[in-house]
């Protein structure tokens, strides 16, 4: 039995946030029932995104609605609100956030205060000032950017079918992708896969007239898997004719055109960047101590050093790596890490409430996969190399053993066995980005060529 009655704010619905959650769920049973605890999660969206599948939903191998979970049905017991947390006070126990209904209201952001304090905001792209990326750039961190990233795939094998002139054909065939790491390699992997299949159906564009080019600006890939798997990865990139270039940046995207470092210059449609992350600015707002890289410092418990009733993990923490050979390691911010901190943290915080001995985080890396589209793939587990279909299988199982609740292990591996037995699906639905668009024409206006308010306030 908690000692008294303790309001658990958790910021951020992804991993940490999720499972920190659930954990608490299953540990404050009896307190959450009989009133004496109450857990509210803030997020900007009523899901989390299970990110190692982005690739395949933008590939089409998995619908995105699979690769999400719904937070209000896993969190039956906490109060989920969504919403951006701006700042938070720490030491006056309170956090401000706005909700959807905040601009509607006029009252302005909402306060919230709490007793236990978890930070799980995760991460935001790592941009740089590259003239036109603001402009033309895509990201590859959500849902919606992936699917939006297959439809603009597709409409680019519709715009070069269609046209008559050479300069606007070059263009929409050739994709740039920026980032070396999971994220840019496997959503280059599969979407080339797809696009590759999808030209058997155009009657002008085959394989080879299409461009894909990798920008990784350091002198090799994937650096998790190891040197050697590393460059396994860029030879089997460049059998399939893309084009790897290490050590080059992308200096500009500006009118279209992607120039690079080392003075080659692509007319393009398409810069994916995928080149890092960073601690999601809420961090900043906040009067807890901060690494130089702008993460929470934390000890091995999972506690903010210094902030009694903060904790934290993921990629928004600092913590200690205890497995480590030498001293001042850091655990990486990867989903291997934020699945197991989230556990510790969970049991950590009953702990608390309860005034028992806390437990100290220590997993060892056991090591990293990575798909490089259908039957293709790298990775290096428990010190053993594996390339191609073993590894592309190790990749999958792997991951469906991580995918949360037993509904979506099974819709997902349903997908996969229907994939096997019928063709790919290669339409693009591009008109669910402007939805009102066919709407607002038809009654007189003129549809808007802006984005859509963000729906997430």
């Amino acid at each position: 039995m908690v000692k008294e009655r303790a309001r658990i704010l958790v910021v951020g619905g992804g991993y940490v946030g999720m499972y920190t959650a659930l954990r608490l769920q299953r540990n404050l049973k009896g307190e959450l029932r009989r009133g004496e605890a109450e857990i509210t999660v803030v997020t900007p969206d009523p899901y989390m995104t299970y990110q190692p599948f982005l690739p395949e939903a933008a590939a089409g191998s998995i619908s995105p609605r699979h690769v999400v979970v719904p937070l209000r049905r896993v969190l039956d017991q906490c109060h989920v609100v969504v919403g951006e947390a701006h700042s938070i006070d720490h030491t006056g126990r309170t956090a401000t956030v706005t909700t959807l209904a905040t601009e509607d209201e006029g009252t302005g952001a909402r306060r919230l205060t709490y007793d236990e304090l978890v930070l799980a905001p995760g991460s935001v792209s790592r941009t740089l000032p590259v003239p036109g990326l603001a402009d033309h750039g895509i990201g590859f961190k959500t849902v919606e950017e992936a699917i939006g990233l297959r439809n603009h795939v597709l409409e680019q094998l519709d715009i070069a079918s269609s046209t008559r002139d050479p300069a606007i054909r070059d263009a929409a065939l050739t994709f740039v992708f920026v980032g070396g790491g999971f994220a840019g390699v496997e959503a280059l992997g599969e979407l080339e896969d797809m696009a590759r299949y999808a030209a058997r159906y155009y009657h002008n564009v085959t394989p080879e007239d299409m461009k894909w080019i990798l920008v990784e600006a350091s002198d090799r890939i994937l650096p998790e898997v190891g040197e050697d798997m590393g460059r396994y990865t860029v030879t089997e990139l460049r059998r399939r004719n893309i084009d790897v270039r290490l050590d080059t940046r992308l200096e500009s995207c500006a009118d279209r055109v992607a120039v690079l470092s080392d003075g080659a210059r692509f007319p393009t449609r398409t810069v994916v960047w995928t080149a890092g992350v960073k601690p999601h600015p809420v961090l900043a707002a906040t009067d807890l101590p901060l690494d130089d890289r702008g993460r929470l410092v934390c000890t091995p418990q999972l506690a903010v050093d210094g902030a009694p009733h903060a904790w934290a993990a993921g990629d928004a923490a600092a913590v200690p790596d205890v497995t480590a050979p030498g001293p001042g390691g850091t655990c990486a911010p990867n989903a291997q890490h934020a699945v197991r901190q989230a556990r510790v943290l969970g049991d950590n915080i009953a702990h608390a409430l309860r005034g028992e001995p806390l437990d100290t985080y220590a997993h060892k890396y056991v090591g990293s996969v990575a798909s490089l589209g259908f039957h293709q793939g790298v990775a290096h587990v428990y010190g053993r190399r594996l390339k191609g279909y073993p590894a592309w299988f190790m990749h999958r199982a792997y991951h469906l053993s991580r995918v949360p609740t037993v509904n979506r292990k099974a819709r997902v591996l349903a997908e996969w066995a229907l994939a096997g037995l019928f063709k790919r699906e290669i339409v693009s639905l591009g008109s669910l980005e402007h939805p009102r668009a066919e709407f607002e024409l038809a009654a007189g206006g003129k549809p808007s060529q802006e984005p859509p308010r963000n729906p997430k306030g």
